[in-house]
């Protein structure tokens, strides 16, 4: 049996990610802020979380991130870009997933294949940004990618067969989401995460440090 780790299992993306996994024989392992007091903005709070599992994993899944972290909405204009709001998405959506990933590292296994995921946003591609706005989620999910890229390059010389790549899901139907989701094309969070399992389970190691999307298109830096 394949073992799965998804943090932030008990949100949108987190539990139909899991549920779709359950579905196709994974073993689950859900970790969260609300059911395990897990902050992936704090180290500490990681670390603990991260040394009680023992199970190796062939995937690791970050499904946490936020449009709103702090209470700071999505910025239409320079004028309203603060410290505080780059801060606060800085912290939940590019650091947390890295400690996560520098903590689960004795999860992967060395000698078998696996896959480390953490959900991006193609708003985070320079390369794509036509319309300006949301300048601080949009910088996190940015730096979030590098910092998954970076992180892949060095794990390529312990774990040969891993994969760290980051994901676009598309826009979900989830709480996230629903204030912003007017404009664009859906797709229910169930289809999300077949459409994301079914990404993850063709990736090779290859692609690791890749920015891909729901049909496992490259998407530009």
């Amino acid at each position: 049996m394949k073992h799965a780790l998804v943090i932030g299992a008990s949100g949108g993306i987190g539990s139909a990610i899991s549920a779709e996994l359950s579905a196709r024989g994974y073993g689950v392992t859900g970790l969260s802020r609300s059911a395990d007091g897990l902050d992936v903005t704090d180290e500490a709070s990681v670390k603990a979380a991260l040394s009680d599992v023992n199970q190796p994993m062939s995937l690791i899944f970050v499904a946490t991130g936020a449009l709103e972290p702090g209470g700071h909405r999505p910025e239409k204009a320079l004028r309203e870009v603060t410290p505080a709001a780059l801060e606060a998405a800085f912290r939940i959506n590019a650091i947390g997933p890295l400690l996560v990933l520098k903590h689960s590292l004795h999860l992967l296994p060395k000698n078998a294949p696996s896959v480390f995921a953490a959900l991006s946003a193609r708003v985070g591609s320079i390369g794509d940004n036509g319309i300006g706005g949301w300048h601080s989620y949009r910088a996190s999910k940015t730096a979030l990618n590098q910092l998954i890229h970076g992180a892949a390059i060095e794990l390529k010389r312990t774990h040969k067969q891993a994969c760290a790549v980051c994901l676009h899901p598309g826009t979900v139907e989830t709480s996230f989401t629903e204030k912003y989701a007017s404009r664009h094309k859906t797709v229910p969070a169930p289809q999300a995460a077949a459409n994301l399992v079914n990404v993850i389970e063709g990736l090779t190691p290859a692609q690791s440090g890749g920015f891909f999307d729901y049909a496992a298109q490259k998407i530009p830096w």
